[in-house]
């Protein structure tokens, strides 16, 4: 009898291989699709070289401060200026301004009356965004100048545009160009002053009196005078 039981379960065994055979005859293909996520697409990088050339006679130009943004004006004439340009046109300051786009870039130092400045700026991705320059005239009470919210979309990589700059007024402080008022090397005078005495508008500037032509109180002379335009500006897309 325990050879009989020995010799039946060899024979389910030997059978097991040819069921599993069977079974594989009757096996169908089954297809799964997978979605496979597309890839993520490289960055691209889109550059701009901004040079700053100053055409005054005796007006120092407080470091540039470049910025690429979406729509609006981070400043225009006829406009309440920010407490962020009032910095820059008051004592030449534009790290807060800085802060106000997508990107942005600032210059390294003043530029001096025949200097000029190049300054680099980038982006990703984005070739129509804004551009907005500012810059004090640092002999003066506020005086600044720059470039509103130009488009940028117009330049492909290799084009420039050049544009000559004139002068405006912040409208933030007395154009009393004392002393104690004026912050450029001409007077040293105190830089920014958060009470507005003056319009409270951007306007085009005047311009400097001076002392020498009758401003009893000025710390001016009329090397510090200017005319329009007072910088020029060459954009040029090199990425």
């Amino acid at each position: 009898m325990p050879n009989i039981i020995r010799h039946y379960k060899k024979a389910i065994l030997l059978a097991l291989p040819l069921a599993l055979s069977a079974c594989g005859d009757d096996t169908k293909e089954v297809i799964v699709e997978v979605e496979v996520p597309a890839p993520v697409p490289t960055p691209v990088d889109v550059s701009y070289d901004v040079t700053v050339i100053n055409l005054t006679n005796g007006q120092p130009v407080s470091p540039p401060a470049v910025v690429l943004h979406a729509d609006g004006n981070l400043w225009a004439v006829g406009q309440v200026p920010s407490v962020e340009l009032e910095r820059i046109a008051e004592v030449g300051d534009s790290e807060s301004f800085l802060t106000l786009g997508m990107t942005s870039a600032g210059g390294e130092g003043p530029i001096m009356p025949g200097d000029q400045q190049t300054i680099s700026v980038t982006i990703q991705d984005i070739t129509d965004a804004k551009l907005t320059i500012a810059a004090m005239l640092g002999n003066t009470n506020d005086a600044f100048t720059g470039l509103n919210a130009w488009d940028l979309s117009q330049l492909e990589v290799g084009d420039s545009w050049t544009s000559n700059r004139p002068a405006y007024d912040a409208g933030t402080e007395k154009n009393s160009e004392s002393a104690a008022t004026v912050p450029g090397p001409a007077a040293s005078g105190e830089g920014f002053n958060p009470t507005r005495d003056d319009t409270g508008f951007i306007s085009m500037h005047p311009g400097v009196v001076s002392a020498d032509d009758g401003l009893s109180t000025s710390a001016l002379t009329v090397e510090h005078k200017f005319d329009n335009p007072v910088i020029r500006v060459r954009i040029t897309r090199t990425e």
